[in-house]
């Protein structure tokens, strides 16, 4: 047992899909490491597995996007989740679009998403913190919805391990 567990085991927290893109590659994965971080100036960290294909595609990527996601939403989550882009093209299954700026794809059903421009990356081990300065982000829904959380998914076999 590590020395975090019982610590982390007591939270639930919200769980998002990143998305990136760099060259004619896009990739998107399910991600349970990440927090607003600065108020001012407005910062969102976001933490990739080494593992995972989304990682290898966004350390050559300018954006990423950021999805919340809402408690039913489980099937995204599990796609996202699940899979591997080094096996499937996830975005066939979604439907999804190019921001305004960058071109890290936007998850059209999404509850709430932001874009954010990479400022910096972070080795935190076997995650590396891709810092994010916001640059776009989907209009405010009618209401504050129910978001999808890790208890929710934590019965999900990952696609890569971490």
């Amino acid at each position: 047992m590590g020395k975090l567990d019982a610590f982390t085991r007591a939270l639930d927290y919200p769980v998002y899909v990143v998305t990136a893109a760099a060259g004619d590659e896009q990739a998107g994965c399910l991600v349970g490491f990440a927090s607003q971080c600065s108020i001012d100036p407005p910062r969102f960290m976001v933490w990739l597995s080494k593992a995972n294909h989304t990682y290898r595609i966004a350390r050559n990527a300018s954006h990423l996007a950021v999805h919340a996601l809402r408690n039913d939403q489980k099937r995204t989550a599990e796609l996202f989740g699940s899979r591997t882009g080094d096996d499937i093209d996830k975005f066939e299954h979604v439907t999804w679009r190019r921001p305004a700026h960058g071109n890290a794809p936007v998850l059209e059903d999404a509850c709430a998403w932001f874009l954010g421009r990479i400022e910096s990356q972070v080795d935190g081990g076997d995650h590396v913190g891709f810092l994010l300065a916001p640059v776009e982000e989907g209009p405010p829904g009618p209401s504050r919805p129910a978001l999808l959380l890790f208890s929710d998914v934590n019965d999900l076999s990952p696609g890569h391990s971490a």
